[in-house]
């Protein structure tokens, strides 16, 4: 059949004029009876040319000769009932207006036997069409991965369907999992549900299963993750359907199938925002994000859009981000007013240009230098780009009457054992000390590491993975906070609408999470045994590496906010003239490039600095962790 090509179309249009001209004379024959049938017949003749060109045009308005009838759903099959049904009324019009002398009954009988005709010759191809799929995916499903599907839905039944319907199809259903217990015993196209999930390690053991595979696309954060708890007591590597927008449009395929992330595992409830109040500082005003190409830059400025912003002006140093960004809005949003400018944070005179020119209303300062192992190596470029340039990029919105200026920091400002950590701490004391002085409102929001941030262990974990391992980390105890990219934007520009002036906002990052446990799923995610397929090895701490992040110094305390994910942690520092005086020592010692004089006026300026914390010995350091534990 698929030899037929371009004759396939043709080939039909003959045959359904043959089944027209048949099922009219059986429609003669069941009338009239043989005795008066060969008259009747006779006289059909005269007519037979017309009502085929009937038939047949109607079938190419209803599109029957354009569809693929090896993959025809309930669809199809309506349409050819309704063009049949609309040629026999055009077909009764006909015969009626030219005088013709056969019944109506004659045009009914012989619809319904064309409806059946028409059908049956569609069908036979989908017919044929599954056979030999089934002939080809039988021969070849020894050579499949055996695959368990959690859910007994609809999505279920379509990966089903097309894992049986491909014959390039690398997966092998052998059992379904759900919680319902009505549907235990029942079969989705064939495939068993086998038991609730509870019962998804002992299943995967007794039926040699390869892949899990959840096909639950309206599951909720929290649920999923319990699943996928119970989904990581086994060997199987795990692999989730697309969501339910996918489903709905009928766009779920296998080649959509992902696999599952250490952000499913988490189970966070999805981030509830206050629209309104986020609109009502964002809507129809120039934004500007500095580091707008970075992960956190380049995902708040795909939630700022959805805002309405009157422009969007993207600032960053790294044209590669910065360009790849700008192809992806202008795509997506066309009627958008988007700038993309490349520049440092350190140039006070483009900074100046840039707020002179577009005068923006509202600025997210993302820009900053955040490797912590990067900027023990060099120092000083820590402290021009984070500190000086957040200074250049404040004093800009100070002066040009920016209405908002929200900076992100981060956990390692509090009580900080890395350069890079201190500065950030000091771009806090910044923002608070130009607050007490400017009419702009400034403030910081702080939170802990960002998945699949650039730079983040999640990326660097994976590709060792991919590359047989083994997956590094510095210390077998050492624990971070944990929050999503569109989370952590989310949450920050709604920590804007909260804006006062002076504020450190303090995100609730939720549990911390031991980096060794993150490394152990994503290995058995992937379908591994860790420590036998792939090795951990622990290396050590790194210079200004801590065991464990805080969110908050001790004498700033907490004040609720109306998000529950949002605190407040109260001003601490205030004096402009002060911090503006250690900058310019600060400018002086980078001039002479005295590194010990630097770190001595870092700890000057923040006293929680310590860069010798971090040098517990492990053995110490590994009694404190089970103590907590």
């Amino acid at each position: 059949m698929k030899n037929l090509g371009k004759w396939k179309k043709p080939i039909l249009i003959l045959s359904d004029a043959a089944l027209i001209n048949v099922a009219y004379i059986l429609g003669f024959f069941y009338r009239y009876n043989f005795r008066n049938f060969m008259f009747y017949a006779n006289d059909y003749k005269t007519v037979a040319l017309i009502v085929t060109v009937i038939y047949i045009g109607c079938f190419f308005i209803f599109k029957l000769y354009d569809s693929l009838w090896s993959y025809a759903s309930i669809d199809e099959f309506m349409l050819a009932i309704a063009a049949c049904l609309t040629a026999n009324v055009a077909t009764i019009i006909f015969v009626r207006i030219i005088g013709h002398r056969f019944a109506y009954g004659v045009s009914i009988i012989a619809c319904a036997f064309i409806i059946i005709f028409i059908l049956v010759l569609r069908m036979s191809f989908r017919i044929f069409a599954r056979f030999e799929s089934i002939i080809n995916w039988n021969a070849n499903k020894n050579d499949r991965k055996r695959v368990m599907i959690i859910g007994a839905g609809e999505a279920a039944a379509m990966v089903i369907k097309e894992m049986k319907g491909s014959n390039q199809s690398k997966y092998r259903p052998v059992a379904v999992i759900d919680d319902e217990d009505y549907k235990k015993g029942n079969n989705i196209m064939g495939v068993k549900v086998l038991g609730s999930r509870n019962d998804i390690p002992t299943i995967a053991k007794e039926k040699g299963i390869d892949t899990i595979l959840l096909a639950i696309p309206t599951i909720g954060d929290e649920d999923k993750s319990a699943i996928l708890e119970i989904c990581k007591k086994t060997t199987c590597k795990i692999e989730i359907i697309p969501g339910m927008y996918e489903i709905i449009n009928g766009k779920s395929s296998l080649s959509q199938i992902r696999e599952v992330d250490i952000e499913d595992l988490l189970g966070r409830k999805a981030v509830v925002l206050d629209m309104d109040g986020i609109a009502g500082y964002i809507h129809d005003k120039v934004i500007l994000v500095t580091g707008g190409g970075g992960s956190i830059g380049s995902e708040l400025c795909r939630q700022i859009i959805k805002f309405g912003p009157k422009q969007l002006i993207i600032f960053d140093i790294y044209e590669n981000n910065a360009y790849d960004l700008q192809m992806e809005l202008q795509y997506k949003y066309p009627e958008l007013d988007l700038k993309v400018l490349i520049g440092s944070v350190r140039d006070k005179l483009r900074l100046e240009n840039v707020f002179e020119t577009y005068k923006p209303n509202i600025i997210f300062h993302a820009a900053a230098h955040k490797h912590v192992p990067l900027m023990e190596e060099s120092p000083m470029e820590a402290i021009k780009n984070n500190v000086f340039g957040t200074f250049n990029v404040a004093s800009c919105a100070h002066r040009f009457n920016a209405e908002r200026f929200v900076m992100i920091s981060t956990d390692k400002a509090v009580n900080p054992t890395n350069v890079m950590g201190a500065t950030k701490r000091m771009c806090e004391m910044i923002i608070q000390s130009m607050d007490n002085i400017s009419e702009t409102r400034f403030v910081a929001v702080r939170f802990g590491n960002v998945l699949g941030s650039n730079g983040s262990v999640i990326p660097l974990f994976k590709n060792q993975i991919a590359h047989g391992g083994p997956v590094t980390l510095t210390n077998k105890y050492i624990t971070r906070f944990f929050m999503t990219i569109p989370e952590a934007s989310q949450l920050v520009l709604q920590a804007g609408a909260y804006a006062q002036g002076g504020e450190i906002f303090v995100l609730d990052m939720g549990k911390p999470v031991k980096i060794y446990d993150l490394a152990w799923d994503l290995i058995r995610l992937s379908g591994f045994e860790p420590n036998v397929d792939i090795k951990i090895e622990v290396t050590g701490l790194r210079p200004g590496e801590k065991l464990y992040e805080e969110l908050l110094m001790s004498e700033e305390g907490l004040i609720n906010t109306k998000h529950e994910k949002i605190f407040i942690g109260k001003p601490t520092f205030s004096d402009l003239s002060v911090m503006k005086e250690r900058m310019n020592e600060l400018a002086v010692i980078i001039e002479k490039d005295d590194l010990e004089l630097l770190y001595k006026k870092i700890e000057d300026i923040v006293p929680t600095y310590n860069r010798t914390a971090n040098v517990l010995e492990p053995e110490i350091a590994a009694e404190e962790a089970e103590a907590a534990e």
